[in-house]
């Protein structure tokens, strides 16, 4: 199954006048609503709740009662607000604590129906990208290339960026929940304590290092909660006038040291919401000045969630990433363009065929598209079980704009694009995934001489149970080839309870 909620493939039919992101973040849930005209956005709406997500982890990576209760909770409300916006015009995603709650499918399905919308899975690099997205949108432009940092509940990102475009993009599993409760137990702020978080963020940061500095970046910019709260309480001490510094943070050490429980510390411009968790996130930051000899970092008002917004946007502008991913993974691995647009245009040929019986609409052409497009990239690896091969490096790449969950639809689509079809794998797919398999492996099979010599009038019919093929007269019993690979294709087909005739 995807890691997503949802069943059907989400994207925007049209083009919407207001638009909606939702962040499901290791501390903190964020919604933001915009309008958007000639692509410009305006935002409408904000809201913000920390949910502690992190926090309610098990050591079995389940999430306990209270932190489904309090996130469920939230979403309902967040749901309120967007429960008249039409689908594909809200784009929800789940990030480091939703990852490792890899079991958890069931609190997915209900916090997908509490939003009202379906809620992804993003990778950690995926969510690096979006928060450079949402970064680069949110500052001035200025020459040369940008650090950008955000410390999240359960993960740190790292990316350094020209312009628009990120050159390198990291996810670091460490965040200001996860390092609070480790080393600050029950808010207890000790100078061992602090010492052996500094050391363990460092020695996280250690193995990036030599690549990140390697880029030379000209400017460093923060983005996201705790970097925004130790902005506001350095420049409201007076410990900087503008951004953050090394020296600045070592007063704020100096003082978190002082207050010794989390309770005491009285910091300008500290929110109640933010004190429990300062002090790990605090750790991770003074760890980054030190180990990637940072100057001074400016805090960004954009982060993941603007992303989420530019992202959604292209997607309704048909200026979706995922096709330059598509491209791109089919370039990395040597894939024979050609071969491939036949075997597209014979399977888009076929759907246009069967896309009223079958009730296939866009998204699920555009599904085809992309499993058309690579469903021979695992003979980068070998020509025996390429399928398989293939399902592999798609499922576990990092493929910008996709979702774990899509990622983990377009493997099962290539997957079974040949050879045995998984009974039980089939079974928790919607009957739309089958059929655009089925479109696709007959394409395949048909294609199989590599070449473009196919009948002109080949039709097809098709019932929910399965799908007729007309051939013209004699065509077949000149190519007995074709017809042996669709009688063993009868077969595999019957096994997940779908009928080929063919004549």
């Amino acid at each position: 199954m995807p890691l997503e909620a949802e069943q059907n493939p989400s994207a925007p039919a049209a083009e919407a006048d207001t638009i909606a992101a939702v962040d499901l973040g290791s501390n903190s849930f964020h919604m933001i609503v915009a309008s958007q005209d000639n692509g410009q956005l305006k935002v409408l709406d904000r809201l913000r709740e920390p949910v502690r997500l992190a926090a309610g982890l098990t050591p079995e990576h389940r999430l306990s009662e209270e932190a489904r209760a309090r996130a469920l909770a939230c979403l309902e409300r967040f749901g309120q607000r967007l429960r008249e916006f039409p689908s594909g015009a809200v784009r929800a995603v789940g990030t480091n604590t939703l990852r490792r709650a890899n079991r958890d499918g069931a609190f997915l399905e209900q916090a997908s129906q509490a939003l009202g919308h379906p809620i992804e899975i993003i990778s950690g690099v995926e969510e690096a990208r979006l928060i450079y997205q949402g970064v680069s949108h949110s500052v001035a432009a200025e020459p040369g290339r940008r650090l950008v940092m955000d410390i999240g509940g359960g993960s740190t990102e790292l990316i350094v960026g020209e312009g628009f475009l990120p050159l390198y993009m990291e996810s670091l599993y460490m965040g200001c929940v996860s390092m609070s409760q480790r080393f600050f137990p029950d808010g207890e702020i000790t100078k061992e304590g602090m010492r052996r978080a500094v050391l363990a963020a460092q020695l996280e940061f250690r193995p990036v290092r030599a690549r990140i500095r390697s880029l030379s970046w000209q400017s460093e910019t923060g983005a996201s909660g705790t970097i925004k709260a130790i902005r506001e309480i350095v420049i409201n001490e007076g410990w900087s006038e503008q951004g953050i510094t090394y020296q600045a943070l070592k007063r704020l050490r100096k003082a978190l040291l002082a207050a010794g429980h989390v309770d005491r510390l009285n910091l300008k411009g500290l929110s109640d919401e933010r004190r429990p968790v300062l002090v790990g996130g605090f750790a991770i930051l003074f760890a980054a000045f030190e180990v990637l000899k940072m100057k001074r970092m400016n805090v960004s008002t954009g982060a993941l969630r603007e992303g989420l917004m530019l992202d959604l946007l292209g997607r309704m502008r048909h200026e979706d990433i995922r096709e330059a991913a598509i491209a791109a993974m089919a370039q990395r691995y040597q894939v024979d363009t050609e071969h491939a647009q036949r075997v597209e245009q014979l399977a888009l040929a076929f759907f246009e065929q069967v896309r009223s019986c079958w009730g296939l609409n866009e998204q699920w052409q555009q599904w085809l598209h992309w499993a058309a497009c690579l469903h021979e990239v695992g003979l980068i690896i070998a020509h025996s079980q390429y399928h398989k091969h293939g399902a592999y490096l798609i499922q576990h790449s990092d493929m910008a704009g996709f979702s774990l969950g899509e990622q983990a639809r377009l493997a099962s689509l290539v997957r079974g694009h040949r050879r045995k079809l998984n009974k039980e794998l089939w079974k928790s797919q919607p009957p739309q995934m089958l059929y655009i398999t089925l479109l696709l492996r007959l394409a395949v099979l048909l294609q199989r001489g590599r070449s473009d010599r196919l009948p002109a009038d080949l039709a097809l019919d098709c019932a929910p149970e399965g799908i007729s093929m007309r051939f013209p007269a004699g065509w077949l019993e000149a190519h007995p080839l074709t017809r042996a690979g669709l009688e063993e294709e009868q077969d595999y087909l019957a096994a997940v309870g779908l009928r080929l005739d063919f004549a």
